[in-house]
């Protein structure tokens, strides 16, 4: 466990830092594919908000 000694010697502990990277941007591939999953998740919600107004409407 990596720690330090300050004036004193007491001990001071410290958690492991994580490796820290930069993200990629998203490929032409990857955007494309973002904008299909959204127009079919807009469509769902769409599509489930339209069937509930035409059950509520038919009781």
């Amino acid at each position: 466990m990596p720690y330090t000694t300050e004036e004193g010697g007491r001990l001071n502990n410290f958690a492991k830092e994580p490796k820290i990277y930069e993200a990629e941007p998203p490929t032409e591939g990857q955007k494309r594919t973002y904008i299909l999953l959204g127009i079919a998740a807009t469509a769902l919600v769409v599509g489930l908000i339209l069937v509930a107004f035409f059950v509520s409407q038919n009781r």
